[in-house]
């Protein structure tokens, strides 16, 4: 069973990439996971369920904070995101990633500490589309999707992986 941390964004905006991803039939991303920011990969995060302590202690640490979607990127050419500022969102992540302590191999693995992009993925090959729908899909998110909110982020949830590469709700965890 495999665990990842993120943001949500709000719901009217998380409504509105759904809808832009679903309108690629063969991309099922939005079956897999519904729209976040990633704040911690898999990384550490163990069946045994004792990092969640961790977790909350760090959001104890943080109030809330505003955190801005901008324009999209990718990463290689397989995967479509928009980026995200905030100076918040990276302190949380090297705090979460110090206090859990994966092993280094398991931090370059999953792309942490200096490695960290905060992102939230919107188009990927593997989920189903081709090169030439993520292209597609960058040129209509900068008009679509935009204007691109800022929105204030007040807790983190805790996915849970309940079948191969499907990701659901596990718990809400606020902040300070």
């Amino acid at each position: 069973m495999q665990y990842f941390i993120g943001i949500v964004p709000p719901n009217d905006y998380k409504e509105k990439i759904i809808g832009f991803q679903n309108r690629w039939p063969n991309h099922w991303i939005s079956k897999a996971v519904e729209p976040h920011v990633t704040v911690k990969a898999q990384s550490g995060l163990t069946s045994d369920e004792e990092w969640i302590s961790i977790v909350q202690e760090v959001c104890r640490s943080f109030q809330p904070f505003d955190l801005k979607v901008s324009e999209p990127r990718f990463f290689f050419d397989t995967i479509l995101y928009l980026s995200i500022e905030s100076e918040q969102l990276v302190r949380m992540h090297e705090q979460l990633v110090h206090r859990i302590s994966p092993s280094q191999e398991l931090i370059k693995k999953y792309f942490e500490l200096e490695d960290f992009v905060p992102h939230m993925s919107i188009g990927k090959t593997f989920y189903g589309m081709t090169k030439g729908e993520l292209l597609e899909m960058a040129r209509l998110a900068k008009e679509e999707l935009a204007p691109f909110p800022t929105f204030r982020v007040d807790f983190i949830r805790i996915y849970r992986e309940i079948e191969p590469q499907i990701y659901k709700k596990y718990v809400d965890i606020p902040l300070k």
